[in-house]
């Protein structure tokens, strides 16, 4: 919305600011960061209020004793909404299609998580993974047809780019393809950050790294002379994906303040599924999906030791009569936690460093996938 002052640039210089990417991505951080501690305190005494917290400990760590965060007031989420939201919208080129894209698919997939959270305060479950699957599902032929749609964005939507190679590995996966990718990303990326949200700040620290990471590619992406020197997708116009980017990050700041430990307020599947979706629209726009994989390390991480533990419970309960588990307990984060207490340590004062170590991953694995610019 601010875009539009640099055209007052002639009669105050100072004003063409407001035409550099870099600057408004600056500005968005700042903005969403602000909004996030001004909205924060009043957003987090309404959800008290309306009694908006959890209901009850988690049944698959009851042994960790969470007791003190039963009441502490859920649905965080939508302070980033509000706030990523917002700051796009005053900071972005009103109307381009990839802050669109993706700005909708982050407001979509959080009042999705929204419904969910809801309902588990209201009537003790939220909605069946079917549901939410299909929820998902129907936004992937929404954001399909668009990019169809789109002249730019049909042909290169269906393109299969892999890190370290400059040219597509499959020049086209056809519609029934590129529909069963893009859902595969939308709902891996979305509910791997809601499986890691299961520690203070655990999820969102994770996330900032990871949202990091796609404000830089999504700038390389649409700036033609570093896109060209790299050798990836030039994607024109993606580069304001940066803006948006930068929103969600000072938007993801900001909600760390309240959610360090001990957490005042927890984000729910409100933010948890708005951030997945909106990392996942980033990286689907600008061609870098299955970068995803390595700057979304630690998602992946705390997803696939989920999927090891169900798959090899039910494999050993059908073998042996009796299920047997590989980690103490999944997600990952908990495994640690168990640990902990076997060693005869204190897990809450044990949490703060599983979720820092954790964080650590998190730049590491970040910045691993930046990396992979150069590499072609």
């Amino acid at each position: 919305m601010l875009y539009w002052l640099n055209e007052f640039s002639d009669v105050f210089s100072p004003l063409r600011m407001f035409r550099y990417i870099t600057f408004r991505t600056v500005m968005a951080a700042g903005t969403a960061f602000i909004f996030s501690l001004v909205l924060g305190p009043w957003l987090i005494e309404k959800l008290r209020a309306v009694n908006f917290g959890e209901q009850c400990e988690d049944t698959r760590v009851a042994a960790l004793d969470r007791s003190s965060k039963v009441g502490t007031p859920t649905m965080g989420g939508l302070m980033i909404l509000f706030t990523t939201a917002a700051a796009t919208v005053v900071w972005a080129v009103p109307g381009n299609f990839y802050v669109l894209c993706a700005l909708t698919t982050f407001v979509f997939m959080g009042i999705l998580g929204f419904i969910d959270d809801y309902l588990k305060i209201k009537r003790a479950k939220g909605l069946s993974p079917r549901v939410k699957l299909l929820g998902q599902g129907v936004w992937t032929v929404i954001l399909l047809f668009a990019l169809f749609s789109n002249v730019e964005t049909f042909q290169r939507t269906q393109q299969l780019m892999v890190p370290f190679f400059k040219d597509p590995v499959i020049a086209s996966m056809g519609i029934v393809g590129t529909f069963i990718f893009l859902a595969l990303v939308l709902v891996g990326a979305s509910n791997a950050v809601n499986l890691t949200d299961g520690l203070d700040g655990l999820a969102i620290g994770c996330s900032n790294s990871a949202v990091a990471a796609y404000l830089a590619l999504a700038y390389v992406a649409g700036h033609f002379t570093f896109a060209q020197y790299l050798q990836i997708p030039f994607v024109s116009g993606a580069g304001e994906l940066s803006v948006f980017c930068g929103a969600l990050l000072g938007a993801g700041l900001g909600f760390l303040w309240f959610n360090c430990h001990p957490a005042k307020v927890f984000m729910g599947d409100t933010g948890s599924l708005a951030i997945g979706g909106g990392i996942a629209a980033v990286a689907i726009l600008i061609k870098q999906e299955l970068v995803l994989i390595i700057v979304g390390g630690v998602f992946v991480m705390e997803a696939v030791s989920v999927l090891l533990q169900q798959i090899w419970f039910k494999y050993t309960r059908k073998k042996y009569g009796a299920g047997r588990r590989i980690f103490r307990c999944a997600p990952l984060h908990h495994h640690f936690e168990y640990l902990a207490r076997e060693q005869g340590k204190s897990v809450s004062a044990y949490e703060n460093r599983i979720t820092i170590r954790f964080w650590i991953l998190g730049i590491i694995f970040a910045l691993i996938g930046v990396a992979t610019l150069k590499i072609r």
